[in-house]
């Protein structure tokens, strides 16, 4: 049986100077950024000692196995939380350590300035599917600023100051819109430096998590690849007679407490499809389900209101779902969500 490695006495995340709950990404990070600083060839041969001191840190803390094992021993009182605020990539996925690939050749300040001006493009449809973006791992780019050169650090300080004078008024205060914005502008700024400090799958791993809220809004329909079916359902349920809505509203209420799944306020998702993994279904889908209840109104039973969400979550995936499982989606509500097919009176026969 091997032995088990002699745990470090000293802080092996002030060796690489980072906080306790950093991402395996700042790891990563901070171990090249640090060995580079500290090169015998550059810091003279005196620097060697601090090399293998990163190197043992970076050995430590790089391994889910032997971190687990060190801040249980050494950090006790300051547990990793087990969702940090940075991001973590998902638990279980193996690290190759290769060489990043190579992006196109850019030009990072004229890309950002690119950016910029798109911004003062966006539709009311891009501002609202930016309204529900996922939170970026902002956190992360604080970590690794100690590591940037001056000039990208100061662009880097200056990207939210410019992103808000680039929103207009409204979405200016609106906190995922304006991180989501300011996330894809790091992942332009920072690209480089992030290419030759991250091999794979961590870099691709950042560039997902700084670019995800950005590009499931923008350039993108409204409710996704299902819009127009999605928009004419709408109309449709707005243009009801508040009698019939109302009616509606019932059924719905008294199907769904009758039927324990209709209780559940998770979205099920067809097979192949998650939330996590299609953002920017995700974000079709919880702006239709908001259209849709704000047609209905706040008198609506929360049941009634969370059987219409389920129903245009459905329509919005319409695509995916199983037609089995759509209907159950749909329940009461597939009357006015469902296009009516048109009926074709077959031909009278004429006699010889």
């Amino acid at each position: 049986m091997p032995l088990r490695p002699m745990l470090p006495r000293d802080d092996l995340y002030a060796r690489l100077e980072l906080p306790v709950d950093c991402s395996p990404e700042a790891i990563e990070i901070a171990w090249r950024a640090l060995l580079k600083r500290h090169h015998p060839d550059i810091a003279g041969a005196d620097a060697d000692d601090v090399a293998k001191r990163i190197n043992v840190a970076h050995d430590w803390l790089s391994d889910p196995g032997l971190r687990e094992r060190y801040d249980r021993e050494r950090h006790a009182g300051r547990r990793r939380n087990s969702r940090p605020t940075d991001l973590r990539g998902r638990a279980g996925r193996a690290v190759r350590s290769v060489p990043p690939k190579p992006r196109r050749p850019a030009d990072p300040a004229e890309a950002l300035e690119r950016h910029l001006a798109r911004i003062g493009r966006l539709t009311r449809d891009e501002l609202d599917r930016l309204a529900l973006a996922e939170s970026p791992p902002i956190a992360f780019v604080a970590t690794i600023a100690r590591f940037l050169s001056p000039d990208r650090l100061a662009a880097v300080e200056a990207v939210e100051r410019r992103v808000a004078a680039a929103l207009p008024r409204t979405p200016r205060w609106d906190a995922p819109t304006r991180d989501a914005i300011v996330a894809y502008a790091h992942e332009l700024i920072l690209g480089p430096f992030l290419d030759e400090h991250l091999s794979e799958p961590f870099r691709e791993r950042v560039r997902e998590r700084l670019a995800r809220g950005w590009e499931a809004a923008v350039d993108q329909p409204r409710y996704g690849p299902n819009t127009a079916a999605v928009s004419a359902a709408l109309e449709r349920l707005r243009a009801m007679p508040p009698g019939r809505r109302a009616q509606l509203v019932v059924e719905a209420a008294g199907l769904r407490a009758a039927s324990p799944a209709g209780l559940r306020a998770d979205l099920p998702w067809p097979a192949g499809l998650s939330a996590h993994d299609d953002d920017a279904l995700r974000v079709s889908s919880a702006l239709a389900q908001s259209d849709a209840v704000a047609i209905v109104g706040d008198p609506a039973p929360a049941i009634a209101r969370r059987s219409l969400a389920r129903a245009v979550h459905g329509l919005v995936l319409r695509h995916a779902f199983k037609p089995a499982e759509l209907d159950r989606l749909l329940g009461p509500w597939r009357e006015v969500l469902l296009e009516r097919p048109v009926s074709v009176r077959p031909k009278a026969r004429t006699g010889a």
